[in-house]
């Protein structure tokens, strides 16, 4: 994973259908990349992660890995 500050494309967000709120998690693809961002601050960095990493952090929230952090 890695924190860029410069993606600043066209990119195709992706926002979960339950967001009302504004403050919610944004996601898009770049080639090879996963973009992760916040809609409630567009100018700051998004993390890039590869998508071998996304799949796998996917599988874990189907699993349930993460059901205990929120």
């Amino acid at each position: 994973m890695s924190i860029d500050g410069s993606y600043s494309g066209d990119f195709d967000w992706r926002v979960a259908r339950k967001c009302d709120n504004g403050a919610c998690t944004k996601v898009a693809r770049d080639g090879e990349y996963v973009l992760i961002g916040n809609t409630s601050s567009p100018r700051h960095p998004v993390s890039r992660f590869t998508t071998e990493e996304w799949r796998q952090f996917i599988t874990g929230v189907k699993l349930g890995d993460f059901d205990g952090l929120a």
